[in-house]
């Protein structure tokens, strides 16, 4: 059984920066694609960044690219989302997710194709 736990997000002021990170139990994550995905509140669950389980390959969601770093610590079996600049559009609950088959061929990730979840973490960005 997986088991994923979010942890890092909180209050921050426009243009600040956080560390999401995201601990995974069960299986290794190297054999797991991952991802983060975020929603915010009457919107539904968008993928901002996920990440191959083989080659590494990432993909960013144009709303985050340039701001937004996702990497993984295999040996740690740990995600994380290194946000910057963020500002108040950023506002959401976080959600990291795994995939044992999800594999990044160019589409935009669709939440319904990864299978184990975390219970969110809240990020809101405000003055």
């Amino acid at each position: 059984q997986v088991h994923l736990v979010e942890s890092g997000g909180g209050l921050v002021q426009p243009g600040g920066s956080l560390r999401l990170s995201c601990v995974v139990s069960g299986p290794t994550l190297a054999a797991h694609a991952t991802g983060w995905f975020r929603q915010a509140p009457g919107k539904e669950r968008e993928g901002i960044s996920c990440i191959n389980r083989s080659d590494g390959t990432t993909y960013y969601a144009e709303s985050v690219k340039g701001r937004f770093t996702i990497s993984r610590d295999n040996a740690k079996n740990t995600i994380y989302l290194q946000m910057n600049s963020l500002n108040p559009e950023d506002t959401a609950v976080y959600y990291c997710a795994t995939d044992p088959d999800w594999y990044y061929s160019g589409d935009v990730p669709n939440p319904h194709d990864f299978t184990s979840w975390g219970r969110g973490t809240q990020v809101t960005v405000s003055s």
